[in-house]
């Protein structure tokens, strides 16, 4: 319990009078330190189209997160469309219930051996969810896994009186990796406009037709993203 409550204590002091624009950067560092985890990536409308990333903490995270952002399946968003936790504690075996995720994680990143996804809820309603990737096999130990949940908790209070922006801003904020946010944040909308008044589809449709071309060719939804955006 003292280090639960210590994790979340450093998660308040990290983000107090903190600027808006600085909140995810430092609940990833404080979350990377203190948590026996390799990686750790969060996001907003997680299951959603209109998903979009807060903080990856390093490049595996950058893999896992562009991974489920392109096949749109995997722990975070189940994570977020359930409000439950999800441990994916042996990945292979998960294959049956996350069969895209799974086999482009494997292909890309095959150093992750374990996910732990948790919800972020604002209040009533979840918002997102953030993960947190293992290269050691099995994921976190058990009292690990009870900081990660007390740690999501505060993370999302941590992001509540910032939401406003978050989701209203009509440019992507100033967050790194500024590359990937911009991709996840306002480049891929803008592309999915583009498909759907080409295709004189719906917006769903055109991004699911995105999705599948990412993964028929192997690439991530962001390079698809640029491919449409510079043609």
């Amino acid at each position: 319990m003292h280090d639960r409550l210590h994790l979340a204590r450093v998660i308040r002091r990290a983000t107090a009078d903190c600027p808006p624009v600085e909140v995810p950067r430092r609940l990833c560092e404080a979350l990377s330190r203190g948590l026996p985890v390799d990686a750790v990536t969060m996001s907003l409308l997680t299951d959603t189209p209109s998903r979009q990333l807060l903080c990856a903490s390093n490049e595996m995270a950058r893999v896992l997160e562009e991974v489920q952002f392109t096949v749109m399946e995997g722990p975070c968003i189940e994570a977020a469309s359930t409000g439950e936790p999800v441990h994916a504690t042996d990945l292979p075996a998960a294959a049956g219930r996350w069969p895209l995720f799974v086999a482009a994680l494997h292909e890309r990143c095959p150093d992750v051996a374990a996910v732990h996804a948790f919800p972020l809820w604002f209040g009533d309603y979840v918002l997102g969810s953030v993960d947190f990737a293992c290269r050691a096999p099995g994921g976190m130990p058990a009292d690990a896994v009870e900081q990660a949940a007390e740690a999501a908790e505060a993370a999302a209070l941590a992001l509540l009186p910032t939401q406003r922006m978050l989701l209203e801003d009509d440019d992507y904020p100033s967050w790194e990796p500024s590359d990937v946010v911009r991709a996840h944040w306002s480049d891929t909308h803008q592309a999915v406009s583009v498909v759907a008044a080409r295709k004189r589809t719906s917006v769903a449709t055109a991004l699911a037709l995105m999705r599948a071309r990412a993964f028929a060719t192997g690439r991530t939804l962001a390079e698809v993203t640029a491919d449409i955006l510079g043609s």
